[in-house]
């Protein structure tokens, strides 16, 4: 159940657009309004790939699991995700060579992904990355020396989350999936990127197959954090059931009572008005 990345898919975009036209910037007749990179961004410090910039970040703590990479002649993309003091969170990093792009082709691209999508973005000399979950940007910008740039547009209100137990806790995504098996079932277990696991529910109470994403959390803030950003969607209900250090999101909303009362948590849910 991972969310795309469209801000990374963007740049992309960005880049190979203005390479097979061959020119330094992109714009001109029938184009959107160009929106250049914020007066506040810094112009240093630059990298040469993404590979540098991720050692940095590396060296600062924060380490990189690269679950897809990508290089054209006009930058490089790498998607990470890590792990920093028992919470789980992605990354996406773009590296633009300044040869090829200006200031305001990178800061053009970075407000496509906060307009269209209200994404976050850390950005300064010839990069930009896409910090999935926001509250982990400050921290990006302060090892790298880059700006904050929050999406745009109205966000979603925090959701009111209800009293989850403080106990039972599990030790791996891995244990919580075997107490899913023998609730509702838990099938085809496949690890996704950001340590969550998804499966297969409903063959132990007679409900047809259906999806199961399964995280398990190293602090409190954390899975709150996981839990408002599943119920943050308008339109799009979510139906999860979450513990101490834990949360399944179910496909099956109708499994979520039982999911909830047999693994000692709580129902957590938004019905999308």
């Amino acid at each position: 159940m991972r969310r795309p990345r469209p801000a990374r898919a963007l740049a992309a975009a960005l880049s190979a657009a203005c390479l097979a036209s061959g020119l330094v910037s992109c714009g001109g007749d029938g184009r959107p309004p160009r929106v250049p990179m914020p007066s506040n961004v810094p112009t240093v410090p630059q990298f040469p790939d993404a590979g540098a910039l991720v050692d940095a970040l590396e060296r600062a703590g924060v380490p990189c699991l690269v679950t897809l990479h990508s290089s054209l002649p006009g930058g490089s993309s790498t998607d990470c995700t890590t792990t920093v003091d028992g919470d789980t969170f992605e990354y996406v990093v773009d590296v633009y060579n300044p040869e090829q792009f200006t200031r305001d082709d990178i800061g053009n691209a970075i407000a496509a992904g906060r307009t269209a999508y209200h994404q976050t973005f850390v950005a300064a000399g010839n990069w930009s990355i896409n910090v999935v979950d926001p509250a982990y940007a400050p921290r990006i910008a302060q090892i790298l020396g880059g700006a904050v740039l929050p999406g745009d547009g109205p966000s979603a209100p925090a959701r009111p989350l209800p009293v989850i137990p403080p106990a039972p806790r599990y030790d791996s995504v891995e244990q919580l999936a075997t107490a899913l098996d023998a609730s509702v079932g838990c099938e085809d277990r496949k690890a996704e990127p950001g340590g969550s696991l998804a499966c297969r529910t409903g063959s132990r109470v007679g409900h047809g197959p259906n999806c199961a994403s399964l995280r398990v959390f190293g602090s409190d803030a954390g899975r709150d954090r996981s839990l408002r950003g599943a119920l943050s969607v308008p339109g799009i209900p979510g139906y999860l059931a979450a513990g101490a250090n834990w949360s399944v999101n179910l496909c099956d909303y109708g499994l979520a009572d039982r999911v909830a009362r047999d693994l000692g948590g709580v129902v957590v849910s938004y019905d999308g008005d």
